[in-house]
């Protein structure tokens, strides 16, 4: 099975980029199931459920979040009608939705697929991402309940997100980071047959500060005083992600490559 994971979606820049070039990318990869984080599409601030739809729509098989997954508020909603989009799994147990799932795939493959936040450098105390990825995979074992498994790992240290990637080695086929919007070079297939990648960037205007118009990030560096509300870039976005070929037998990555297309960024070969 081929699956393509995209980066964090950010703003209008992106979602056209989603709009206008996944459905290609799709075709041209022969993509069986495809996932986007969506946390950043809604003006960089979180997802709404138009904003939501439209992804969907526009090819992604299932949407996850992140820590600004209720930043627009009608997500407390819609999240709990539509299960195609993913909020964190160690999110406070009140939270609406879900964290994890399995999905169906063409040919009637079963994808699990789960995000979780990472502590270190976060905002908020959540709860432990290690435990509840734990439990999951438990309960939707690779090669046996499922056919595939990606666990997106949301947080801000490359350290943390390597020692998932490494804590699900063998029990998922996919461990792919977000959240900090920049593309890493690591992609891999780690010793136990996990794809790996600590970053996949974001889908987004790179003539930014991580998505953002450039002038209020710089003033802010400068000064340490705000003056007006971040932004996000306008400029034609660069879609970022990652692309694994899993055996259906066992549910291991064979393959891996880094995705690059469109915008400043040099794009993926092939």
């Amino acid at each position: 099975m081929r699956i393509l994971f995209l980066g964090d979606v950010m703003g209008r820049a992106g979602r056209t980029a989603i709009e206008t070039r996944l459905p290609a990318l799709r075709d041209r990869h022969g993509v069986d199931f495809c996932i986007v984080n969506g946390e950043n599409a809604t003006n960089g601030m979180g997802l709404s459920p138009d904003h939501a739809t439209g992804l969907l729509e526009a090819g992604a098989d299932v949407v996850t979040l992140g820590d600004h997954a209720f930043d627009q508020r009608e997500m407390m909603r819609f999240i709990e009608t539509e299960p195609r989009v993913l909020r964190p799994l160690n999110y406070s147990k009140a939270a609406p939705g879900k964290g994890a799932r399995v999905f169906e795939a063409a040919g009637g493959r079963r994808v699990l697929v789960a995000q979780v936040l990472g502590q270190v450098f976060m905002k908020r105390p959540f709860d432990d991402p290690f435990s509840a990825l734990d439990a999951t995979l438990r309960a939707a074992t690779l090669g046996g309940a499922v056919q595939a498994a990606v666990v997106d790992i949301h947080c801000e240290a490359t350290s943390e997100k390597m020692a998932v990637g490494h804590y699900c080695d063998g029990r998922a086929s996919l461990v792919v980071g977000t959240h900090t919007h920049v593309p890493t070079a690591d992609a891999t297939i780690l010793a136990g047959g996990t794809a790996y990648q600590t970053d996949a960037g974001m889908c987004g205007d790179y003539d930014s500060v991580i998505g953002m118009e450039k002038d209020e990030p710089l003033r802010r560096f400068l000064t340490g005083m705000p003056k007006g509300r971040f932004q996000p870039a306008r400029g034609e976005a660069t879609l970022s992600g990652v692309l694994v070929e899993t055996d259906d037998r066992t549910g291991k990555a064979v393959a891996v490559r880094m995705i690059r297309e469109g915008g400043r960024l040099e794009p993926s070969p092939g």
